[in-house]
């Protein structure tokens, strides 16, 4: 998983993903009218790779982002790669193509780079994204993912995606698609929860040895999120060791972190609001932490997960249980 002169990783369907990638997860109104502000920034500065979703409700105003910078001159739309994820209640096979035409026409855009299963866990098909009975718990439905499979095979196949992948996999899940009669298409990448405090090392490997690619989100410790985050964990951009593998580079922790991940092979998701955070990050590939560096970074694991998911936890597909 060698980093290219052109800052890309190649997957394993011969198409290139810009390793440093920008987020666009916005839980609340005012974050939603930041992000297409920042999302113009961000390619601005250089930002090529820009991760969306169904589920985040700002596929339209990062469509319109993506159509300004265009308009303007600064790139055109086969310089940016722009990825998608399936929601859960569209995981039965007649719903996938349904879920990416409609990211399509928010986004305003003829095809996706990456459409990615968002997590393996199926919910009950509706309207309702997030779907509840009346003691407030989430209704599961039973999907087999290997059909789900076949539906994202479809969609690359129609010529509406570039490339397929999957999210919150775990080994397990992953072997199941692998190993599927008939698998026309591997997941190019497996996009999941990673960071010095939960460095995914096992799941890491797997994925090398299967030439599947690991891209990290929550990189920087997340925005702690009262939803999905727990708030007992460390603040990681805070940790000591960190600190001072970051002073010794005379860079800031953010950075530091976001490099460790680029050094072992991984694409990274960085998301911020701010001009001055989005020009100092993307100068991740301005420097190289050392060997030895790198090695005091792995020691920082905990396998301790910032993001929590107790309502989802008797989920049959709950992927978080396994190590």
């Amino acid at each position: 998983m060698e980093l290219g002169k052109d800052r890309c990783f190649k997957m394993n369907d011969g198409n290139r993903i810009p390793a440093l990638g920008f987020g666009t997860y916005s839980p609340d109104a005012v974050q939603k009218s930041k992000c297409e502000e920042a999302t113009k920034v961000a390619i601005e500065v250089g930002f090529r790779h820009i991760d969306g979703a169904f589920i985040y409700g700002i596929e339209e105003e990062v469509g319109r982002a993506v159509h300004e910078k265009i308009a303007d001159g600064t790139v055109k739309r086969e310089d940016i790669f722009y990825t998608g994820k399936l929601w859960n209640t569209f995981h039965r096979p007649e719903l996938v193509r349904s879920c990416l035409e409609q990211s399509l026409k928010k986004l305003k855009f003829d095809y996706l780079d990456l459409f990615i299963i968002h997590n393996p866990m199926s919910l009950k098909p509706g309207t309702d994204t997030l779907p509840k009975d009346e003691n407030g718990k989430f209704i599961f439905d039973v999907v087999d993912l290997r059909q789900t499979w076949e539906a994202m095979e479809a969609c690359k196949d129609a010529g509406l995606v570039k490339s397929i992948g999957v999210s919150n996999f775990n080994i397990r899940q992953l072997e199941m698609i692998l190993n599927k009669p008939g698998l026309k298409y591997k997941p190019v990448l497996n996009q999941v929860e990673c960071h010095p405090y939960l460095n995914q090392g096992k799941l890491l490997a797997f994925c090398k040895s299967k030439d599947i690619l690991l891209e990290a989100y929550s990189v920087l410790g997340s925005q702690r999120d009262k939803i999905w985050i727990d708030q007992s964990t460390p603040v990681l951009l805070e940790d000591p060791v960190l600190g001072a593998v970051a002073k010794k580079y005379n860079r800031s922790p953010a950075l530091v972190a976001l490099r460790y991940q680029l050094q072992r092979g991984i694409v990274v998701l960085f998301k911020s609001y701010t001009r001055k955070r989005i020009e100092e990050n993307f100068q991740v590939f301005d420097f190289q932490l050392s060997e030895e560096d790198m090695k005091t970074i792995d020691g920082m694991n905990k396998n301790r997960p910032y993001v929590h998911s107790e309502q989802l936890v008797d989920h049959p597909q709950f992927p978080f249980k396994d190590e």
